[in-house]
């Protein structure tokens, strides 16, 4: 009788002491948390859009962990971070920002200066003023305007790796270690931005004379590097265009007989069979601001070169 009393006090001592399972201890948000702080003891880097991660990352490999913090659904150049992104931006090693007045909500806030990069300060004095101030919405963020200054800065390749450029020597100084590694990185993204580059610079020559529409006011870089003659309006590719709309292209159209309209993205059906009716072919030029959804920034840019050139072979 006393060996089965002691045997059960046994068991009933192994059960208090067997671990919890994780469900009942850790929320998923915690297990995140805990991620994070596992990985804390590497510099951190905050970007203000996902060509910067991009480059961040070709450029730095592990030597530092590189946050992209807008959701996917936003475009990043008129996101509206909350507390707990803020506070990441604020408590970040390095923060690396597009410039040309991209990050709306960056005059809003206080950023510590010391850690602030701006990725297009090599070519402050070449930035494109855009006069235009009609306002417009897409997306949950809201309306926004895309007048003041063009943004979409890394559209010209030559931009771009200036850009990755400011990249690679900010995160030298943040992480001198890995120098050699960086450099090394930065050289292959270097060479690709600039065959990206070339084969833009040969295609430029089978739009000469040729006007162009573009569907949104993004293409301002591409079209002063690559000699387009561009007019843009304000549409959506997911959106059908009412009457007010294809009565704005035709007043385009009325002193620009363009042939083409370029598209951030794959028009929705109805909008191609409409620009059919007034001449119009559809090609896409994806300016890849956010996190494709699938490859990568470079394997974007690629597509968008091979359907340019297929439209202007």
């Amino acid at each position: 009788m006393k060996i089965r009393f002691l045997l059960s006090c046994l068991t009933v001592l192994l059960a208090a002491c067997k671990p919890a399972p994780q469900s009942e201890t850790q929320s998923p948000s915690q297990a995140s948390t805990a991620s994070s702080a596992a990985k804390s003891n590497k510099p951190q880097v905050l970007v203000a859009n996902y060509p910067l991660q991009y480059f961040a990352q070709r450029i730095a490999g592990d030597a530092v962990e590189v946050r992209f913090l807008a959701p996917k659904d936003e475009d990043p150049a008129f996101w509206q971070p909350d507390e707990a992104a803020i506070a990441a931006f604020q408590g970040a090693d390095l923060i690396l920002m597009n410039g040309a007045t991209y990050s709306k909500w960056a005059d809003k806030i206080t950023l510590p200066e010391s850690k602030v990069v701006d990725t297009s300060a090599a070519f402050t004095a070449s930035l494109i003023q855009v006069n235009e101030a009609t306002t417009h919405s897409h997306g949950p963020g809201g309306e926004h305007s895309h007048s003041g200054t063009a943004f979409t800065t890394w559209i010209d390749f030559k931009q771009a790796a200036l850009q990755a450029k400011t990249t690679r020597d900010a995160l030298i100084r943040l992480a001198p270690a890995a120098k050699e590694v960086m450099e090394t990185n930065y050289d292959s993204l270097k060479d690709e931005l600039d065959t990206l580059d070339d084969r833009m610079s040969a295609l430029s020559r089978r739009w000469v004379n040729q006007p162009l529409v573009a569907s949104h006011p993004v293409y301002h870089y591409l079209a002063r590097r690559y000699g387009m003659s561009l007019k843009a309006l304000l549409w959506e590719p997911e959106n059908v265009p009412d009457d007010k709309a294809m009565a704005d292209l035709n007043a385009i159209l009325a002193g620009h007989r363009a042939r083409w309209m370029i598209w951030e993205g794959e028009p929705a059906k109805g909008s191609i069979e409409k620009l059919e009716t007034v001449g119009l072919k559809s090609v896409v030029f994806d300016p890849c601001g956010n996190v494709p959804d699938s490859g990568d920034f470079m394997t974007v840019m690629q597509t968008n070169l091979k359907a340019l050139e297929k439209a202007f072979q």
